[in-house]
């Protein structure tokens, strides 16, 4: 992307393009014309699977009001107990103005990248089930693909077991 398209581009989505630029990240944000706040709409809009989209979860740190940002895949549960035993102390779920002044973006378009205030990060290791993810690019209108292992090296954050375990289909028809 050159300077002139960027300027068309939404804020949020400008700080990630020039972000993923100073990284080299070989892909740069994309307009959808549909928004993809969910997972599944985000996985509707890009015709692949839902565990494919990396949501950005964002939590609250109770002991000291820090954001913790949890990357996980679209078809996974976070599980806030283990996410507690990663970052030293209990956490909380963050509301759309604590989400907006400590990441820059608005719930929907929370990148793993460029946050106003650098929060704790956490990758889901269930991401690496695929060749190719999809994040949010600072707007509920933009994304950008990116190979799971990309993550950590555009965060520097650990890749660990921050989900609940998955629901087996044969484990419902026997309930």
């Amino acid at each position: 992307m050159c300077g002139a398209e960027l300027k068309n581009l939404p804020e949020g989505v400008q700080r990630v393009a020039a972000a993923l630029q100073t990284l080299n990240h070989p892909h740069m944000p994309q307009m959808l014309d549909d928004a993809a706040r969910t997972a599944q709409q985000a996985a509707d809009a890009l015709g692949i699977l839902v565990g494919q989209v990396a949501k950005s979860i964002i939590f609250r740190r109770k002991s000291d009001d820090v954001a913790v940002l949890v990357v996980t895949s679209g078809d996974r549960r976070v599980d806030e107990k283990k996410v507690e035993a990663h970052v030293g102390g209990k956490i909380g779920r963050a509301d759309a103005d604590f989400v907006k002044s400590r990441t820059g973006f608005s719930i929907g378009g929370v990148s793993p990248v460029a946050h106003a205030t650098p929060p704790v990060t956490l990758i889901d290791q269930d991401l690496l089930r695929f060749d190719v993810v999809w994040a949010a690019a600072g707007h509920p209108h933009s994304v950008f693909p990116l190979h799971p292992s990309d993550l950590q090296r555009l965060t520097g954050a650990p890749v660990v077991d921050v989900v609940q375990a998955p629901v087996e289909a044969s484990a419902l028809h026997a309930a």
